[in-house]
C-alpha cells in the first residue's frame, strides 16, 4: 500500500493483509505449522538463506505474522518490521543487538519501570553504561549525547507520568553525535505519532496494549530502515523470542478497528482529564492534551492527537488509592493498558512494579498516583462511575 494519499484508519484496516489470503479469504489464516517443507532442495536453499521469499520454521518467520509485521511497519512509514513475543522482547532484543561492553547509552528517567530495570540492573552488569537524564530536560540530554553514546533511547509520552520529549530535536542530537535513536511509541500509537518522520531510526510497540487492543494477546514489534531491522532480527530468531502465530492474528484483528478506538480513546482521556482537575481531592492531573501540561506545546507539534492515557494523583496517597479504586464498576484494576476497557491501578502494582518505593520516588512517580488507560465506553457512564467513587474516598479521608 504505497498510495500516500491514503489516510492511516484505511492503513489499519486493509495495509499487510493481501499478499496473505488463500482461497478466497477475505482474513489473514492463522498458520500454526512449525515447517514448511520443500521439494525442489535449490528452492528450499534459497528460501533459506533469504535468496527468495517463503518459510523454513516458525521460529525464524510465519506468514500470519509476517502479515502482522506488513501492517505495522505500512503504519510507521518504515521499511521494515520484525515482532516479538511481548514488548519487552521487543525492547531487550534491540539493546542487546546494538551494545556490547564498554558501550554508552544515554535515556530519560521516566521510562517504564521494566526498561528502567534493564538500564539499573542488567546493563550495568554487562558493561554498558548508563546515563539516564530528567525527562523533558533537552538541554542535560543533548549534552550528555554530545558526549558520545551508541543509543539514545526515549518514551513519549512516558508511563506512567505522561511526559513528552521534542522527538525532533532529540532525534538531531542523536544524528549529530552517531547515535541510534530509538523512540518506544506504545503510548501514543501510529495513530497520533509517528517517530521515524521525526528523524527516529527505530520505533519499538509493545503490540499488547493499543495495537490488539483487547487484552487477549502478547506481543511486540521494531520498526525501521531495512539495514537496521534485518539485525535486530538475525538477534531475534537465534535468541528465539517469537511471536505466536494465534497472537498475531489476534493483533491484526484488533488493528482494524484501531482509528476507531483510538479516536475515541483520546477524546474520553481530554474530558476525563478536565473533569479530574475540578476535584479537590485529586492533587495533580497528567495528560499532555491539558494546556497545564509543562510540554503541551512540545506534544501538539509532534502529536496527531494526545493519546488515551493519563495519571493523577490524589490527596491521601496509598490509603485513598485503596478506597477510591476498588468502588469503580466500569474499571479494571488490572496491570495493563490500551483495551477497550477502561482499566486503572496505581504504578506499584503496574508500570512499575518491579521498581522499590524509592526507586518510584526518584522517578517522580508519588504512591498516590493513579494510571487510566481510557476505554471506548460512554464517558458520562465513566464519569459518573468515578464521581460515586471519589464521594466514598473524599469521605474515607475526612474520617
Amino acid at each position: 500500500m504505497t498510495n500516500k494519499h491514503v489516510k492511516a484508519g484505511t492503513k489499519a484496516v486493509w495495509a499487510g493483509e493481501k499478499d496473505y489470503l488463500v482461497h478466497g479469504a477475505t482474513q489473514v489464516p492463522v498458520v500454526l505449522s512449525v515447517a514448511y517443507g520443500y521439494e525442489d532442495m535449490d528452492e528450499w536453499y534459497d528460501v533459506a538463506i533469504g535468496k527468495r521469499k517463503g518459510h523454513i520454521y516458525g521460529r525464524n518467520t510465519n506468514p500470519t505474522v509476517q502479515a502482522f509485521e506488513d501492517k505495522i511497519k505500512t503504519l510507521e512509514g518504515a521499511e521494515a518490521a520484525t515482532s516479538f513475543s511481548t514488548g519487552m522482547a521487543a525492547i531487550s532484543n534491540t539493546l542487546s543487538t546494538f551494545l556490547v561492553p564498554g558501550d554508552r547509552i544515554v535515556s530519560i528517567k521516566d521510562t517504564y519501570g521494566g526498561t528502567n530495570k534493564i538500564f539499573t540492573e542488567f546493563l550495568p552488569r554487562q558493561q554498558v553504561e548508563v546515563v539516564l537524564c530528567e525527562t523533558g530536560n533537552h538541554e542535560q540530554i543533548e549534552t550528555e549525547v554530545a558526549k558520545g553514546c551508541k543509543i539514545l533511547y526515549l518514551e513519549t509520552p512516558t508511563n506512567p507520568t505522561v511526559k513528552i520529549t521534542d522527538i525532533k530535536r532529540m532525534a538531531k542530537a542523536g544524528q549529530d553525535a552517531g547515535a541510534l535513536v530509538i523512540v518506544d511509541n506504545t503510548f501514543a500509537t501510529p495513530m497520533n505519532q509517528n517517530p521515524l518522520s521525526l528523524g527516529a531510526d527505530l520505533v519499538i510497540h509493545s503490540a499488547t496494549k493499543f495495537l490488539g487492543g483487547h487484552a487477549d494477546a502478547l506481543g511486540g514489534v521494531v520498526c525501521g530502515s531495512k539495514e537496521l531491522v534485518e539485525k535486530i532480527y538475525h538477534f531475534r530468531e537465534i535468541n528465539g523470542a517469537t511471536m505466536d502465530p494465534m497472537a498475531a492474528y489476534l493483533i491484526l484483528r484488533g488493528m482494524k478497528t484501531l482509528h476507531l478506538r483510538v479516536r475515541q480513546q483520546c477524546e474520553n482521556a481530554i474530558t476525563l482529564a478536565k473533569y479530574l482537575q475540578t476535584k479537590e481531592i485529586v492533587e495533580g492531573v497528567y495528560y499532555p492534551g491539558l494546556e497545564t501540561h509543562p510540554n503541551h506545546d512540545i506534544a501538539k507539534k509532534q502529536m496527531k492527537n494526545f493519546g488515551g492515557m493519563l495519571s493523577f494523583s490524589v490527596k491521601g496517597g496509598v490509603d485513598t488509592v485503596r478506597d477510591l479504586l476498588p468502588k469503580l464498576q466500569f474499571a479494571n484494576r488490572a496491570a495493563n493498558l490500551g483495551a477497550v476497557e477502561t482499566t486503572v491501578g496505581p504504578a506499584r502494582t503496574t508500570s512499575h512494579v518491579e521498581c522499590t518505593p524509592e526507586e518510584r520516588a526518584a522517578m517522580g512517580i508519588p504512591e498516590g498516583l493513579i494510571r487510566i488507560s481510557c476505554g471506548i465506553e460512554d464517558i458520562e457512564d465513566i464519569i459518573r462511575d468515578f464521581e460515586q467513587a471519589f464521594k466514598h474516598a473524599e469521605s474515607a479521608l475526612q474520617v
